[in-house]
């Protein structure tokens, strides 16, 4: 396994993050031990959560995958071995279907105290190592929206979110705080408000990143380097997509896009065609498409750590062998060459 450092912190996380939203829906608990059990012996020491999962989200699953996490750091006595990530649920209205978070969920002082808690109390620890906020407050271009209109609302401002983050890192709950589905003006709020008020600063970032969204190289890529706030990529495989394993209108048994329709994000028709690109350089490259689409991520220099998701063991074996995988220049230029002919095609 490869290690970096988390933001501007002392702290060293894998380079393959295990992400778990699937744990409580696509995975049973004695599924996500195994995954959670080889993860750890391949050395992945940082696991990401989130009050609002397992996602889908329902309101008789919500929380269940802190709970499945909890239980496997009590049972195996880990917890100080991982760098453990969960996130405050942003604004209800934002990404509708939340109202059973909270009573529709807001980032206020009073919710992010009682999110923090209710995540601690599952995942069985006194301690968050980085508490994110999901989603931003306020409307924004973000989980694909494009032609960013403006939009005034009633709005938490993100003052009082930070200055309740900081009550919690001042409390001993949270160790480091960091971002989520934001944008390069809410990050530069959340740096300039640190440092006005002498606030904690945000360590991280995690956004999608992946050969069909690099969105982020725009302009987020480089204040990730400049101001260390590391880019956690989400979603590196497009749901799943970039392996090929859908092409030709498959939907292989118990596969997301097979189940949940409402994930369409990474199926349209320059999708499809730019992923048919991608999976034929794979095969004249002689590399797994889904390795060389994780690959591409850990080489980035922004990049702190790739989460992967998997809901079987195969998949998770073949995902973390990836950090194994490196792209060498042409490679590198022949992607950079489909994705001027296919940019950015699922935001």
């Amino acid at each position: 396994m490869k290690y970096r450092q988390l933001g501007n912190t002392d702290v060293d996380v894998s380079l393959i993050c295990l992400g778990t939203m699937t744990y409580g829906e696509q995975n049973t608990q004695q599924e996500a031990f195994q995954q959670m059990d080889y993860a750890f012996e391949q050395g992945v020491n940082f696991f990401d959560a989130a009050e609002m999962y397992p996602v889908p989200p329902r309101p008789s699953t919500q929380g269940s995958t802190e709970t499945i996490v909890g239980n496997w750091l009590k049972e195996r006595g880990l917890r100080d071995k991982i760098t453990l990530a969960s996130k405050v649920t942003g604004r209800g209205d934002n990404n509708p279907g939340m109202e059973h978070v909270r009573g529709g969920p807001r980032l206020s002082a009073d919710h992010v105290q009682l999110a923090c808690e209710g995540s601690l109390n599952r995942l069985q620890t006194d301690v968050i190592d980085l508490y994110q906020v999901h989603w931003p407050e306020r409307p924004a271009n973000f989980f694909g929206q494009l032609g960013y209109r403006h939009r005034e609302s009633d709005d938490i401002a993100i003052h009082e979110t930070l200055s309740a983050l900081a009550k919690l890192v001042e409390q001993g709950k949270v160790r480091y705080i960091g971002l989520s589905n934001e944008t390069p003006w809410g990050v530069m709020e959340y740096l300039r408000l640190a440092k006005e008020y002498n606030l904690p600063t945000v360590v991280s970032i995690q956004n999608p990143y992946n050969l069909l969204n690099r969105s982020f190289e725009v302009g987020l890529a480089e204040m990730s380097i400049r101001e260390k706030v590391g880019l956690l990529a989400y979603s590196p495989l497009a749901f799943g997509v970039l392996s090929g394993k859908y092409l030709g209108g498959k939907r292989p048994a118990g596969a997301r896009l097979t189940l949940f329709e409402r994930f369409s994000r990474y199926t349209n028709a320059n999708s499809t065609a730019a992923t048919e690109a991608y999976v034929s350089l794979a095969n004249e490259l002689s590399l797994d498409p889904a390795q060389m689409a994780l690959a591409f991520v850990n080489q980035q220099a922004f990049v702190s750590s790739n989460i992967i998701g998997a809901t079987t063991m195969e998949q998770l074996r073949s995902n973390i062998a990836s950090v194994d995988v490196e792209l060498d220049k042409e490679a590198l230029k022949a992607l950079d060459k489909l994705h001027s002919k296919y940019p950015i095609p699922a935001p």
